[in-house]
């Protein structure tokens, strides 16, 4: 059983910074790619940020210059560190990672955190 656990969201003012993690805990025997998602009601799901295994990023041009992803491989962790926050950023992030599960298949699986909301406002 794998788990991902998101934390550090809240409120922040226009212009402030956040940093969100998300923890992958579990059965794993590799992470493919990890990346960050957010949710707004009525919109679609929107990538925000994502990292391969190879370290390559990718960011959503709204968010470019101002959002950094990384990850810690000994710890399974991922984090988006948020500066500049706009009141546009405001939405319930969520955690997704691509899994290998074991050594004697090569079948990867996804998987999604429960999410943690981020609010900008004044």
């Amino acid at each position: 059983q794998v788990q991902l656990v998101e934390s550090g969201g809240g409120l922040v003012q226009p212009g402030g910074s956040l940093r969100l993690s998300c923890a992958a805990s579990g059965n794993i025997f590799s992470i493919n790619a990890m990346g960050w998602y957010r949710q707004v009601p009525g919109k679609q799901l929107e990538l925000v940020a994502s990292e391969t295994s190879g370290s390559s990023t990718n960011y959503a041009d709204s968010v470019k210059g101002r959002f950094t992803i990384s990850r810690d491989n000994a710890r399974n962790t991922m984090y988006l560190q948020m500066n500049s926050l706009k009141p546009e950023d405001t939405a319930v992030y969520l955690c997704n990672a691509r899994i290998r599960l074991s050594a004697s298949s090569n079948s990867i699986y996804n998987y999604w955190g429960q999410g943690t909301q981020v609010t900008v406002s004044s």
